[in-house]
């Protein structure tokens, strides 16, 4: 039985960041050392100051999840972009 993929982290990025979806997806990829993953953005709160909320999942346990958290801050800096980690459900 397929495991259903599930959100391993949330985070927002700096003032006027930005990422597309397939660049998280490869960057994600890379963090995790997994190929099956997926990615998704989708905005918070109202008014015109929303901000995108950034959710990157997996459907296999990742194993050492500060290493991969660790990676992904990594990579994310490497890219010039700033990360604020969010709690997430596991």
């Amino acid at each position: 039985m397929k495991q259903q993929p599930v959100v391993i982290f949330r985070f927002k990025l700096g003032k006027g960041e930005s990422i597309g979806p397939a660049a998280l997806r490869s960057l994600w990829e890379r963090a995790s050392q997994c190929s099956n993953v997926s990615v998704s953005r989708q905005s918070m709160g109202t008014d015109g100051t929303a901000k995108p909320i950034y959710s990157l999942y997996a459907s296999q346990p990742l194993g050492d999840l500060p290493m991969v958290e660790r990676r992904l801050l990594d990579l994310l800096e490497a890219s010039r972009l700033t990360a604020a980690m969010m709690l997430t459900p596991h």
